[in-house]
């Protein structure tokens, strides 16, 4: 159920070195499109376990019998941290649609926050696949909330739950809150530590910001 992508020697883990790294992540630039690059590779591995169908294709001297795609994918992803992986996804899966939602913590006084959804744009998802991305999945909470918004008016067929970087914590809610039939999990590393904040240590900070400069408190 759950894939590390970061347990295997590749490039892969330069880009998540890098999106980590304090002295290189404060370049705006490079950090959107080492999302993207990650969010390609995640892709491009999740590619791998999708159903495909032989086609004959006319070249310019015969035919030739290749494996298609044969899967109707929905791209998802929470705004805003999660449009350049989301980019970089598009990328691979070039003919999927794409479904956006708008999701934030609302923080009280007390330290504690409650998940806000506020904006959502999507296809049908009835059996489709469904391909949630996200950059950080800390306590598991706003994953599966927006998981239940998206699927209120269709069940896909199978959904693939995606993140840069997930807290073991947020692990173990998928695995309580979601069955080994209704997902899978697809991560490039995954952290012990969650602050009572919900950040991920060692994490990389807030993926967001990062990307697209501080925000203001809400």
């Amino acid at each position: 159920m759950i894939h590390n992508l970061g347990e295997s020697n590749s490039i892969f883990n330069q880009y998540m070195a890098e999106i980590r790294d304090v002295n290189i992540q404060s370049d705006m630039l490079r950090f959107r499109r080492n999302l993207e690059r990650i969010g390609a590779l995640l892709a491009y591995e999740i590619s791998k376990d999708l159903v495909y169908q032989s086609e004959e294709i006319q070249t310019p001297l015969g035919l030739a019998t290749v494996p298609m795609l044969h899967s109707n994918l929905v791209l998802a992803t929470i705004l805003r941290a999660g449009l350049p992986m989301h980019q970089g996804m598009l990328g691979i899966f070039d003919k999927a649609e794409s479904a956006f939602i708008s999701a934030y913590r609302k923080h009280n006084k007390d330290g504690s926050f409650n998940i806000k959804l506020e904006y959502m744009a999507k296809p049908d998802l009835k059996d489709k696949i469904l391909i949630l991305s996200d950059p950080m999945l800390a306590t598991g909470a706003s994953m599966h909330l927006t998981y239940k918004a998206l699927i209120a008016d269709g069940k896909p067929k199978h959904t693939y739950l995606v993140a840069i970087i997930a807290s073991s914590e947020g692990i173990e809610y998928v695995k309580k809150n979601f069955s080994k039939s209704e997902v899978s999990v697809w991560v490039g590393a995954i952290d012990d530590e969650l602050t009572a904040q919900a950040y991920i240590v060692p994490g990389l900070g807030d993926a967001g910001d990062l990307a697209y400069g501080k925000k203001e408190d809400r």
